[in-house]
């Protein structure tokens, strides 16, 4: 069977609405004019164009696609007959599909189009609260953002491989000197060449099924109760932290039943608990408030975007800018499970925010 493979263009002027394709035209032509040099003219094309493509075609499809009886006119073998009303059956049944095709691929470049829109990559820890940053600035800026969701030190990697624009990661406060998301965290970034730049306080804890049934209130429960644990994935900015709690709690990855069961988000740690596939997991309050089970608050940590101190000067950061210090979105933040509004919005000094450059070295 031939495989299908679609293109499109851009034209400035309003034409129809098929799903264009040449050999069709050339085809249609042909049948309607009788003549190889009168489709060519139709259509406005070299005869020698023209002949070249549909010998061309025959050979790439195995089938003569039209009659070449010399002293007559030329016309459609019946192959090319068939190939015609092929053609015309699909787009008659696939319309209203091809409509709707074309209005999403206008919508989506109407973007690139319009001088008044910007278009913003950010890399970033999952974060229901960026999903809702996504839509808003959207539908109220005019800024796109595409978001890619992956770990925090994967995110500030790309940040620093020219991969995106702006990175997120987060961090309990002030994390002290020798704590884990230092040894994480510092090596990527640079004063003087990056700039933090806050977007909200949230809540992680232990997400657990309704009614907490293991009664779980702690990191060193997990480990007494032996609850089955759903983890994140190395390189996310919540594995990080659960690696710091346990040694906190003066816990090995041993201690934990589950430690090496990991999932890719919040929410697909969620989903495993409500699932029954684990009793507990370390997450944000509003993917467990989203999947209807309850949570055990631990901490709560500073999410930060970062971008290179140049890149402050460039209109779609300045977008971000004026999106995150907007009293609209501050409100539609703070009403989210577990988020507070503090500090959104506000360019921060990295020395200030993560005090590790200004320690004494040891």
């Amino acid at each position: 069977m031939r495989k299908i493979q679609l293109s499109y263009t851009w034209n400035g002027q309003q034409g129809d609405r098929l799903i264009r394709n040449a050999l069709m035209d050339l085809l249609y032509s042909v049948r309607e004019s009788g003549s190889i040099s009168a489709a060519a003219k139709a259509l406005g094309l070299s005869y020698r164009h023209v002949w070249g493509e549909l010998k061309r075609w025959e050979t790439a499809l195995g089938q003569p696609l039209i009659v070449w009886d010399k002293g007559q006119p030329a016309r459609l073998s019946p192959f090319g007959d068939k190939l015609l009303w092929a053609e015309r059956q699909a787009q008659a049944r696939l319309a209203p599909q091809i409509e709707s095709l074309h209005a999403d691929l206008e919508r989506a470049f109407a973007v690139a189009f319009d001088p008044a829109a910007h278009v913003l990559t950010l890399f970033a820890s999952h974060d229901d609260a960026l999903a809702a940053l996504r839509e808003h600035a959207a539908s109220n800026a005019q800024l796109h953002l595409d978001v890619r969701f992956c770990g925090s030190v994967d995110a500030i990697s790309a940040l620093n491989e020219g991969r995106c624009a702006v990175a997120g990661f987060h961090t309990p406060p002030q994390p002290a000197a020798g704590s884990l998301a230092q040894r994480a965290y510092q090596p990527l970034l640079k004063p003087g060449l990056h700039k933090l730049i806050g977007f909200a306080r949230r809540s992680q804890g232990l997400m657990v099924a309704r009614g907490n049934p293991l009664g779980l209130a702690s990191i060193g429960d997990l480990a007494r109760s032996r609850a089955r644990f759903a983890n994140r994935a190395l390189g996310t900015g919540t594995r990080v932290l659960f690696e710091e709690l346990l040694a906190q709690s003066r816990l090995t990855p041993g201690d934990i039943t589950g430690y090496g069961n990991t999932e890719p988000s919040h929410a697909a740690v969620a989903q495993a608990v409500a699932s029954g596939a684990a009793d507990a997991g370390l997450g944000i309050e509003a993917a467990a408030r989203s999947r209807g089970l309850d949570f055990v608050p631990l901490l709560k940590e500073d999410y930060y975007l970062v971008c290179l101190k140049a890149a402050l000067d460039e209109p779609p950061v300045g977008a971000l800018l004026d999106v995150l210090r907007s009293g609209a979105w501050q409100a539609k933040l703070a009403a989210l499970p577990g988020y507070e509004a503090s500090a959104c919005g506000e360019v921060l000094s990295l020395r200030r925010q993560l005090p590790w450059w200004d320690l004494p070295a040891r």
